[in-house]
This record gives C-alpha cells, sequence and structure tokens, in this order.
C-alpha cells in the first residue's frame, strides 16, 4: 500500500516517528525509576498498546470501562481506570474482569468509594483503588491541600468492605494551560512537573502522619500523568515516599497542542491526518481559500495554549516543514476550511498531510490506524477500544 491508495481521510503512523517516541519515554521512567503505565487512551490501539509493553511498560491506564474490558480481552494482564467509575452496572463490568487482570480505579468522594464498596464486598479479593488527587487542574480530586478530607475519605475507604486503598493518583491537567506570569514554555513545563510532584508526595506524607506507621511508602502508589509534565519530570524523595509510576498517553503521537507547549517538536509528531483538496474559492474579499474533506469530526475543535488554528498543515511531511502558506482556521463537520496565501497553488484533488492539535480525540473518530515509512504503507492497526 502507498499514500495514493488510501482513501482519505486517514490517519497516518509514521514508524519511526513512534518508535522513537516508545523508546524515549520509556528511557525517562527507567531514569527515574518508575513504572511507566501508559494512558491507551490515545491510540486505543491493541497492537500498539503491546508495543508498549514490549518497550517496558508495566500495566496499562484507560479512561473507560469499554477500554478496560478490550484491553483485558487481548491479554493485558494489569489495568488501571483513572477516572472515578461510578454506576453499579459499570463496576460489575469491572468486577467480571478480575479473574483475568487486576484491576484497579479511582474514587475522590466517600459516596463513590461506597457505591464501589456495594459490589466488590462480596468479592474474594478487596479491589484496589486510588484517591484521586486534584493538584492544580480543577477537575475531579480531592484538593491537594485539604489534608483533612484526603485523610477523612481514606479512613472510609479503610472501613469498607471489598475495597483497598493502594495509593493516590493525579492528573497535571494545568500543564496544558501554557506560560503565565512572564514565564518561558520550559519554566511553565517545569512548574507544572515540580506541582504535580511535590503536591503528590505531599499528601503521601499527610496520610502517612494521620494513619501511623499503617502507611508503607515502600508499598503506597504514587501515580501521576499528563504529556507535558512528563517532559520536566524528575524525581523526588519525602519522608520516604517516592512518585511510583508515570501515565502519560498523548507522548505515542505528540500533536499541535504538545508543539505549542514546547513539549515536543513538529519533527516528534508520529500522527499526521492525509486529506484530500475538495474545493477552492475566492470570496468576494478577494481572499483565497481551500477545502479538504477532514473537519471537526477528524481534528476535533480542541485548541490549546500557543495554538494557532486546528491543526498545522505540512508542505514537507518527509522533514516536518508546516506550510507557510496554508492556516487551517476553521472546521465544519466534514469540512476542513484553510485560508490559502496568495501565491499558493493548490487544486481540487491535491492531498495535505496536517498534523492535528490533539491525537487522542482524532483517534477516537477513526477507525484505523494506517503505519506508514514515509509514503510507503508498513501495517494498517484497528482503533479497537471505542464506547463506554
Amino acid at each position: 500500500m502507498t499514500l495514493p491508495d488510501l482513501s482519505t481521510p486517514a490517519l497516518l503512523v509514521e514508524q519511526s516517528r513512534l518508535e522513537a517516541n516508545l523508546a524515549a519515554m520509556q528511557a525517562k521512567a527507567d531514569a527515574n525509576d518508575v513504572t511507566l503505565r501508559p494512558h491507551a487512551k490515545t491510540h486505543k490501539s491493541v497492537a500498539l498498546a503491546r508495543r508498549q509493553r514490549d518497550r517496558g511498560a508495566a500495566g496499562l491506564t484507560v479512561a473507560t470501562v469499554r477500554e478496560a474490558e478490550t484491553f483485558v480481552d487481548a491479554g493485558f494482564g494489569d489495568v488501571r481506570v483513572a477516572y472515578p467509575v461510578t454506576g453499579r452496572d459499570k463496576h460489575e463490568r469491572l468486577q467480571s474482569l478480575r479473574d483475568e487482570a487486576t484491576i484497579s480505579f479511582t474514587v475522590d468522594t466517600p459516596a463513590g468509594a461506597e457505591q464501589a464498596s456495594a459490589v466488590y464486598a462480596e468479592a474474594d479479593t478487596p479491589v484496589d483503588v486510588l484517591i484521586e488527587v486534584d493538584v492544580g487542574h480543577g477537575r475531579c480530586g480531592v484538593h491537594w491541600s485539604d489534608e483533612d478530607a484526603a485523610g477523612t475519605l481514606a479512613q472510609r475507604i479503610a472501613t469498607l468492605p471489598g475495597l483497598q486503598l493502594a495509593g493516590i493518583l493525579t492528573h497535571a491537567g494545568q500543564a496544558y494551560d501554557g506560560p503565565s506570569d512572564g514565564e518561558t514554555r520550559d519554566e511553565a513545563l517545569r512548574r507544572a512537573a515540580r506541582q504535580e510532584r511535590d503536591r503528590m508526595l505531599s499528601v503521601a506524607s499527610a496520610l502517612s502522619e494521620a494513619a501511623g506507621s499503617a502507611l508503607d511508602p515502600g508499598a503506597f502508589e504514587i501515580s501521576i500523568g499528563s504529556t507535558p509534565s512528563m517532559a520536566a519530570f524528575e524525581n523526588a524523595e519525602r519522608d520516604g515516599f517516592r512518585v511510583t509510576e508515570i501515565r502519560p498517553g498523548n507522548y505515542v503521537m505528540h500533536d499541535a497542542m504538545q508543539v505549542a507547549l514546547g513539549a515536543a517538536a513538529l519533527d516528534d509528531c508520529a500522527l499526521t491526518v492525509l486529506t484530500t483538496v475538495i474545493s477552492t474559492q475566492t470570496k468576494p474579499d478577494g481572499s483565497h481559500h481551500a477545502f479538504v474533506d477532514a473537519g471537526k469530526k477528524v481534528f476535533t475543535t480542541d485548541t490549546g495554549a500557543g495554538t494557532d488554528g486546528y491543526g498545522v498543515a505540512l508542505a514537507d511531511a518527509a522533514s516536518m516543514q508546516p506550510h507557510p502558506g496554508l492556516r487551517v482556521d476553521r472546521l465544519s463537520e466534514e469540512h476542513g476550511w484553510l485560508t490559502v496565501d496568495a501565491g499558493v497553488d493548490l487544486e481540487v484533488g491535491d492531498r495535505l498531510r496536517i498534523v492535528p492539535n490533539h491525537a487522542c480525540v482524532t483517534v477516537a473518530n477513526q477507525d484505523r490506524l494506517h503505519v506508514v515509512d514515509g509514503d510507503t504503507g508498513v501495517d494498517t492497526w484497528t482503533v479497537d477500544a471505542r464506547g463506554w
């Protein structure tokens, strides 16, 4: 298979860049003496997850019960749902997987813990749960500075049948906010990474003081994530506690958001969208536009700090050179709207490769990933773990 053989829009994964990304993150984990438990929601692909495991990753992180079912069915024996799972039906589905795999998930409220206990109380062995901690993102989780809330939740988990507190978990989503107060991009990444690490160590230390000798630093998991914060991650120790695992997901592909944040270079981006020009128009105001067959159902409308439009159109995919005269500045459901500078010659039927802003959502909306080496197809992987 060569690129002209593909119907568009199509997702392309450059094999050499993918392998380099896998190797680099595994090396980061090894250097910091942490387990790499990659978040599979980025790729949702059994074939790609196996490559992560072959490189040294231990276990997988997922966001949905459906993802957990998919990867357990494919033979993965340790799956962590980094999400406050809620609903008896979802817990029963997770419980049914426990004969085949080690399953864990997060809770961040007493009510969530109690709902989980109602399902696992009669199991032969308790299920591992981790307290989700908010280290600054403002989403789910006990706030890192609220020691009483964390201690109260830990004590409640300890009293509930069927549950076992395994550790704490966070996602430093604030790393996606970019620089503030005159920071450089590198300074912003270092700040986010430092906050993520130090605030989690602070919570672990506070829980240890509240629990006395009952909390063993050697067995207590401290799990952090976020691809941009991993760019500046360095492990540290406090009161015997260290970060034990990292859960980045986007690193396998990288995307325009990671490039804008300074967490990756454009040359690190393994995922591009192959798309076809379906129309060219010059409007009454004299502006030139091209329309491609990939809109928000492919690229999504996600933007982030430092991004410009909804993706980066490439002049040359081999060298990952951005096209200076094309901007993806609007999306309809099936149309990508490009503004075209004067002098740029695009015709109907021409093909472009565009780096999406957000690889995770782009992949989630498609059925297949086409692995390529330059213009030659190497393999086709299915996007297996779709749905909830």
